[in-house]
């Protein structure tokens, strides 16, 4: 569970409610008809912009944002120094065994081209491919929430307008324009909270897990690469470290028998029991 994402929402909100409760009730700032407006209004131009199936997979895409990353940059390159170890030991056969207790799929599909003897620059256009369609589904998936945070301000901006149209028709009636007023621009203030506290950060969160992703599977593809070409597993690890911070490279020996084993990598980057 990434934390992060849970602590932001929660402090927004009980700031926002201490802030309005100081002066006022929680009451006054209720209205149905208008998160009517904002999220249906919202929901129903986010339908015009994307396939429905794509709409109904925001639910699947808005757990990554609360997910933590599992795998880190650093398990992967004990990995591959684990394999590159294996492979100038006892040849790059002798991690077909071990390729297939791989989770990973990505992973486990680039060490099994190696394996099969496929010519270098194959495997790095295949890899590569299958790199650019994952970054296009992190970016569907982000695109949806940004533009549902466009379009919740600007849906509560029309209820406000409808609010002002009712209001302006019982002007003959001066103690209505007072509340009706409040009502109108609480749609406002719906559509702006929504977009700036819920779908633009977590458009911003998925784009951040994107990258995280990304990194990693970067990594997978030089590792893979540099083992394919035989090179020294002290090169391997100092090549792959080049894509840490300075202040992450120094890794501790992974728990492996450097005799044989390599670590196992898992989807969510969990090292089995």
């Amino acid at each position: 569970m990434d934390v992060a994402t849970i602590i932001g929402i929660i402090v927004g909100v009980a700031l926002l409610t201490a802030a309005i409760v100081i002066n006022s009730t929680l009451a006054a700032y209720w209205d149905f008809a208008s998160l009517l407006i904002v999220l249906g209004g919202t929901l129903a131009a986010t339908l015009i912009n994307y396939q429905l199936h794509e709409v109904l997979g925001v639910f699947r895409v808005l757990r990554i944002a609360f997910r933590r990353q599992g795998t880190t940059p650093e398990e992967i390159i004990r990995s591959l120094v684990g394999f590159a170890e294996k492979a100038r030991r006892e040849g790059l056969l002798a991690m077909e065994e071990e390729a297939e207790k791989i989770d990973d799929p990505f992973l486990q599909k680039g060490i099994q081209l190696v394996v099969d003897g496929t010519d270098p620059e194959l495997v790095r256009g295949i890899m590569e491919i299958e790199l650019s369609f994952l970054e296009e589904r992190h970016r569907r998936g982000q695109r949806i929430f940004e533009t549902m945070g466009a379009l919740a301000p600007a849906f509560g901006m029309t209820g406000t307008l409808i609010g002002l149209i009712q209001m302006l028709g019982k002007l003959d009636d001066p103690e209505s324009v007072g509340p009706g007023l409040a009502v109108a621009l609480i749609t406002t203030l719906y559509g702006v909270i929504l977009a700036n506290l819920i779908f633009l950060p977590i458009a911003g969160k998925l784009r951040v897990k994107s990258e995280e992703e990304v990194l990693l599977r970067e990594i997978m593809v030089e590792g893979i690469l540099s083992i394919q070409a035989g090179e020294n597993p002290r090169i391997v690890e100092d090549k792959l470290k080049a894509f840490l911070p300075p202040n992450k490279r120094d890794l501790d020996e992974p728990e492996m028998e450097r005799a044989g084993g390599v670590e196992r990598v898992v989807p969510d980057g969990t090292p089995p029991a």
